[in-house]
């Protein structure tokens, strides 16, 4: 066991975070996919269910749902990720090494939040150039 837990936690963030980055299919899945969705059910069906007695604006009576299934596609993603690891053996590798076996949790993890981070901001994005105002926030 090593007693650098922290500078072994972000060498493998830095791993993990390259193998986000450098993969289409992540950044697809994760932010392209909730934008997309947003935009089909705000102008494709443009209001196509019912609201009930909610008197806002589309975009932000969809905005909540499209945040979780954000969240959800990061998350999945994250377990996907580290399911690889553990299929190609990488793990058994690293516990041959003086490499603290939290890290490589750790590191996932925090790769999950910033991959969530960015994803959120840019459906965020989208959505205040779509029209979406908080009520929480006074005009």
């Amino acid at each position: 066991m090593t007693n650098h837990i922290l500078g072994d936690t972000a060498t493998l963030t830095g791993r993990s975070l390259k193998h986000v980055f450098r993969s289409p299919d992540t950044i697809i899945t994760t932010a392209i996919t909730p934008v997309a969705m947003l935009l089909l059910f705000v102008y494709v069906l443009g209001g196509a269910i019912n609201t009930g007695s909610y008197q806002g604006s589309y975009v932000s009576y969809l905005l909540p749902g499209i945040l979780l299934i954000t969240i959800a596609s990061g998350i999945s993603y994250t377990a996907f990720r580290l399911f690889t690891d553990l299929q190609s053996g990488i793990l058994e590798r690293f516990q041959s090494m003086p490499v603290a076996r939290s890290a490589v949790l750790w590191a996932h993890v925090l790769t999950s939040l910033v991959a969530n981070a960015i994803a959120l901001t840019v459906v965020v994005g989208v959505a205040l150039i779509m029209g979406f105002r908080s009520s929480a926030f006074p005009a």
